[in-house]
């Protein structure tokens, strides 16, 4: 079109038309900006936006994030001034109790993780905002108006529980590192801080009745290799582990020892029965548990599970005890080698519960039974119906001398703590022994009479006169006589006829470097004088007596033990090992006991697994031994 000169003309009507159609366009615009869009989220994101929190990503949760948004309040600035944003919430309109508490506890808790970073270290206001964190936590969880039971599945409560074990766990580790371990001892002395007075109750019947532990240490911090599982309990608390001054020692001169490092829970109470009270008061309570003792705690008239954790404290134990190194030691006769037995008990003793005792093998030391032992107590029933005890014993030592010593010591411990005999927990006894150990195992259920001595003297062809001064001076040393109150008694790739590897050269070579003690030689010497005739061609005979020697499948002492009778009154079980279960059965042996050797005739279950000699560690063993366990508690006597 060609326009001249002329102005252009729109008439009125025109342009009502483009009006209309500008104000049309302009709404649409406005309106769009106003509209919801949506799209697709991850699940993965779903939950990880949901579950996120000051804990397990650093920053305040969605839930928090949505309080502050109510209250109209920049979500960054109270990252910068989380104390200060605290405490506003404590005044603001508009939100439920529940809301209020647990926004404050997450707040609080990421004041004191703002307070621990180096750049910003404040260790009183630290301890401080821990001990506000875990005050509003509480009262969330006991004091909201709602019961804890009534909020099972809400992820909110889930994390305000984790909030208040956390900050407990910091408080109790700090205020105990700072010197402070003595205010534990008394509850008439409260602990100043800044803002708090805190006192202690210890109702762990370790710390009433002995030393306070020189470390309190978070489970959490824990990890350990060699380990298989973990196990714990989920409730309340804090899991913590309690270090003894004795942590590495591995003997005691009483010849028993509860375990150095008892693992422990920690709660903090806070003054008041309402939350108005709870929130006003700036009194607390530090408790530390026995988790093992309790299982639960009643707050605000709630029965509250109470946290645990079952490894840590024996998987610290063994981490620090060096066992490793004194086994071969012990072995060897070394000076600083173990001396006599020793008992470690895995919990502190109780009359209630059954005793289960475990003997290590030859070269060995409690380590070995450290997965089995573990997969016992984190079976609930078996934790809570048994107590564990490992005996720890010098392996250079001639087997008979051993039994009677370790027989000694099992009975003056049970002695101490029952004197009478009458406790639930010195009866029904069970006995767990793996290779040499589950000889010596079946040398403490059995009955000899007189028939050691006889056969001894038969195998040595002692004249009467001779005869007659062996029985008179070693009746009592070649007596076996079944320890009383042992009930059941399971044998794990024991050799019980010997085996031919304690005469292969490089066996005979290392029992030729073993010391024995000097008590033990002059003990010896007056047997060799009796069992060798220096008249007769007997005497080239050699007398066996190192424990790797005692253990050949032709020693005297191994042929006359292995038809020992057990005692009727105990049941007992075979585990095996076998490296090819497809030999036949005479050539099976898990590397160093043939099948033979460990199989025993009036088992009352025999269970071969594919396995080398270290066959106690294999999960089949452990399950089996589980199962025998369980079948104890079901056996016994009403």
């Amino acid at each position: 079109m060609h326009y001249t000169g002329a102005a252009l003309r729109i008439s009125p009507r025109q342009f009502n038309y483009w009006q209309i159609l500008l104000l049309l366009l302009g709404l649409n615009l406005l309106t769009s900006c106003a509209m919801v869009s949506v799209s697709n989220v991850d699940s993965r994101d779903y939950v990880k936006q949901r579950r996120g929190d000051v804990l397990t990503t650093g920053e305040l949760s969605l839930y928090t994030g949505t309080v502050l948004q109510i209250l109209g309040q920049d979500e960054s600035s109270c990252r910068r001034q989380a104390a200060q944003c605290a405490e506003m919430l404590t005044t603001a309109m508009g939100l439920t109790s529940e809301q209020r508490l647990s926004t404050m506890a997450e707040l609080w808790l990421y004041q004191a993780l703002w307070y621990a970073k180096p750049r910003h270290k404040d260790l009183l206001a630290e301890i401080d905002a821990y001990l506000m964190s875990a005050r509003y936590a509480y009262a969330y969880l006991f004091y909201s108006g709602v019961a804890p039971y009534n909020r099972l599945f809400t992820d909110r409560q889930t994390q305000v529980r984790d909030y208040y074990n956390f900050a407990v766990q910091q408080a109790a580790t700090l205020l105990f590192a700072q010197s402070q371990r003595r205010w534990l001892q008394d509850p008439d002395v409260r602990l100043q801080t800044q803002n708090w007075q805190v006192r202690s109750l210890l109702q762990h019947q370790r710390f009433r009745q002995q030393a306070l532990p020189e470390q309190l240490l978070a489970a959490s911090s824990l990890s350990f290799k060699g380990l298989r599982n973990q196990y714990r309990r989920d409730g309340l608390g804090a899991e913590l582990v309690a270090v003894g001054q004795d942590a590495s020692v591995a003997r005691n001169e009483r010849g028993f020892s509860e375990l150095p490092v008892p693992v422990v829970t920690a709660l903090l109470s806070f003054d008041g029965t309402t939350l108005d009270e709870v929130l006003a008061s700036d009194q607390a309570t530090l408790h530390l548990v026995d988790p093992l003792q309790q299982r639960e705690v009643r707050i605000a008239g709630n029965p509250i599970p109470l946290a645990a954790n079952f490894t840590a404290g024996y998987g610290l134990w063994l981490a620090r005890s060096d066992f490793s190194r004194q086994a071969f030691w012990n072995l060897m006769g070394a000076s600083d080698a173990l001396a006599e037995p020793q008992v470690f008990m895995l919990q502190p003793y109780d009359p209630n519960r059954k005793i289960i005792i475990m003997l290590h093998g030859i070269a060995s030391s409690p380590e070995a039974w450290v997965n089995t032992a573990n997969e016992v107590l984190g079976d609930e029933t078996l934790r809570e119906q048994y107590q564990l005890w490992q005996l720890y014993y010098p392996t250079n030592l001639p087997l008979i001398i051993n039994v009677q010593s370790i027989r000694q010591r099992i009975l003056s411990t049970l002695q101490h703590f029952d004197p009478t005999g009458s406790a639930a927990a010195s009866r029904d006894i069970v006995l767990i022994g793996h290779s040499m150990g589950g000889l010596l195992t079946r040398f403490l259920v059995s009955d000899s009479g007189d028939s050691l001595l006889q056969t001894i003297s038969e195998q040595r062809r002692l004249d009467a006169q001779r005869r007659q001064q062996f029985f008179q001076r070693f009746r009592e040393d070649l007596t076996l006589t079944a320890l009383p109150g042992v009930s059941r008694a399971v044998f794990i790739a024991a050799p019980h006829r010997g085996t031919a590897v304690a005469d292969y050269r490089l066996a005979r070579w290392l029992a030729g470097l073993i010391t024995l003690p000097v008590t033990v030689l002059e003990r010896l010497a007056q047997v060799t004088e009796l069992l060798i005739d220096p008249d007769t061609s007997d005497n080239s005979r050699p007398v066996r007596f190192t424990s790797i020697e005692n253990l050949s499948d032709q020693d005297p002492f191994i042929k006359a033990t292995a038809g020992l009778p057990i005692n009727p009154a105990v049941r007992y079980h075979s585990i095996i090992g076998v490296e090819q279960p497809a030999l036949p059965v005479e050539q099976q042996s898990d590397g160093v006991v043939p099948y033979l050797s460990a199989s025993l005739a009036g088992a009352q279950s025999e269970m071969v697994i594919r396995s080398g000699h270290s066959v106690q560690e294999t999960s089949s063993a452990i399950l089996e031994l589980r199962r025998i366990l369980h079948q104890h508690l079901a056996e016994l006597p009403d």
